[in-house]
C-alpha cells in the first residue's frame, strides 16, 4: 500500500491536470486554479511547525489576489500533523472527512466485471447534463449550477477523458455518476454516485460502479479513485 500511495501522490497530487485549471507547482504547495468559473485548490503541501502558518497565510492571500475562492485538501499523513487545525484557525471550515480508496482493477473481484442489467445510459448530449444536476440538487439540496456548466465544458471540448453516466427506473433519471481519466495516467477518478432517495436500494450504486470499472479496464487504467462518503465507503470496501 506505501507504493501505491507514493504512486498516488505523484501522479494525482503532484502532476495532475484537469480540464479548465491550470496546476501551478511551488517549492512548498501545488494548486490548482480555475480559468473560468470554479473554485482552486491546494491539493499537495510539503509543509512542517516552522512554515505551515506562512504558507498557509500566502496561499490565502494568493487566492484573494486573483478573486478565487479555494479549499485546501489534507490528507491524514499530511504534515504537520495538527495542519488541520492550523487551517481552521486561518479561517477555513472543515466539511465532512471523507476516505481516498484505490481499488486495483488487476485483482477486483471478478462481479464487477459482470454484465450490467439495470438500465444505465452514458451521456453523449451535453444538453442532457441538466438531468444529473437535477439529481444532484435533490439529493444534496445545493446548488450545482456551477458544477453543471463545468460538465458541460468538459463533455462538449474534452469528451475523451470525462464519461457521465445515468442510471434510469421506468424511463425517470435516478442515479448519476461519471469517471474522469488522465492522459497516460494509471488512475481514473468516480465521482458523482448519487442516488434519489426513493430508488435506493436497487444496486444503482453498484450498476454505476461497474459500468465505470469496466470502461476504465477498456482503456488501459490500472486503478481508480474515489473521494467515499462514509455511505459510498461501506458500498465500495465490498469490492475492495
Amino acid at each position: 500500500m506505501n507504493e501505491i500511495l507514493a504512486f498516488y501522490e505523484q501522479e494525482q497530487r503532484k502532476n495532475v491536470q484537469y480540464y479548465g485549471m491550470r496546476t501551478e507547482q511551488t517549492p512548498k504547495v501545488v494548486r490548482l486554479v480555475a480559468q473560468d468559473e470554479g473554485e482552486g485548490a491546494v491539493i499537495y503541501s510539503r509543509l512542517d511547525e516552522s512554515d505551515a502558518d506562512q504558507v498557509i497565510r500566502e496561499q490565502i492571500a494568493y487566492f484573494e489576489g486573483i478573486g478565487q475562492d479555494f479549499e485546501w485538501k489534507v490528507f491524514s499523513h499530511d504534515t504537520p500533523s495538527d495542519l488541520r487545525e492550523r487551517l481552521i484557525a486561518c479561517g477555513f471550515e472543515c466539511e465532512e472527512p471523507e476516505s481516498i480508496m484505490v481499488l486495483d482493477l488487476d485483482t477486483a473481484p471478478s462481479t464487477l466485471f459482470e454484465p450490467v442489467t439495470a438500465n444505465v445510459q452514458r451521456l453523449t448530449d451535453p444538453g442532457q447534463i441538466n438531468q444529473v444536476i437535477q439529481i444532484l440538487n435533490r439529493v444534496w439540496n445545493e446548488d450545482h449550477e456551477i458544477l453543471g456548466e463545468i460538465l458541460t465544458e468538459e463533455l462538449t471540448h474534452h469528451g475523451d477523458y470525462l464519461s457521465i453516466y445515468l442510471a434510469y427506473v421506468d424511463g425517470i433519471p435516478a442515479s448519476a455518476a461519471w469517471i474522469r481519466f488522465h492522459e497516460g495516467g494509471s488512475f481514473a477518478g468516480l465521482w458523482g454516485g448519487s442516488t434519489l432517495p426513493a430508488y435506493r436500494q436497487r444496486g444503482l450504486y453498484t450498476a454505476l460502479l461497474s459500468v465505470r470499472a469496466q470502461e476504465a479496464r477498456r482503456r488501459g487504467v490500472r486503478y481508480l479513485t474515489i473521494d467515499a462518503s462514509p455511505m459510498s465507503e461501506a458500498i465500495v470496501t465490498h469490492y475492495g
